[in-house]
């Protein structure tokens, strides 16, 4: 894999990984993730291993913020690790927000490739999580820094929310690395042409 725009490492990839409805949304018009775990997760797709390549997670400000509400992790940080561990976490918000105790969150705004370099180094030749949502993926897409992209179709639908990726992106920039069944989702991973 190719290392994008000032990467520290050639073995560094960013990787969008993400959830999604049939019909390419991610949360619905509330920011609310009911429609996913309504879905049964018994066989979902193994993120163990996924976690072991990640040095540190990218998120925008509502993604950061459900995670936060959802997990009461202000006031229960301890729960912080289970998801998080030590890595850090860069929010791009304009924003001051709530910060777990012990957390290492980093706050950036401002253009994705001004705080690229900072990314890429936090990440210390590991993987990047981009966590979402759809539109910060689509500003790294905007600049050619996103290597790879893991959807894992659910079987719902929603009329509206939050869609998965608010731009046009043609076939001739993805191609289907695999496509495997984990229980009631499809896990397709797809490698991003520069």
């Amino acid at each position: 894999m190719s290392a994008p725009i000032g990467s520290v490492s050639a073995m560094t990839s960013i990787v969008y990984n993400t959830a999604t409805t049939l019909n390419g949304f991610l949360a619905d018009e509330q920011n609310s993730l009911a429609w996913l775990f309504a879905v049964d997760n018994a066989q979902a797709p193994d993120m163990a291993a996924f976690m072991e390549r990640i040095g540190v997670f990218v998120e925008g400000s509502t993604t950061y913020e459900w995670v936060l509400k959802e997990e009461n992790l202000v006031a229960e940080p301890h729960k912080w690790q289970q998801f998080y561990g030590s890595r850090p976490t860069f929010v791009f918000t304009s924003r001051q927000l709530a910060v777990p105790a012990g957390a290492d969150v980093r706050f950036v705004s401002g253009p994705v490739a001004d705080a690229l370099p900072a990314i890429l180094a936090a990440a210390e030749g590991k993987d990047v999580w981009l966590v979402g949502g759809g539109e910060l993926a689509g500003a790294f897409l905007d600049i050619d820094a996103v290597d790879e992209i893991v959807l894992s179709v659910a079987p719902a639908a929603l009329p509206a929310g939050a869609p998965l990726l608010p731009r046009t992106v043609g076939s001739e920039r993805l191609t289907l690395e695999s496509a495997v069944k984990c229980g009631q989702f499809a896990q397709l991973t797809y490698l991003v042409k520069k």
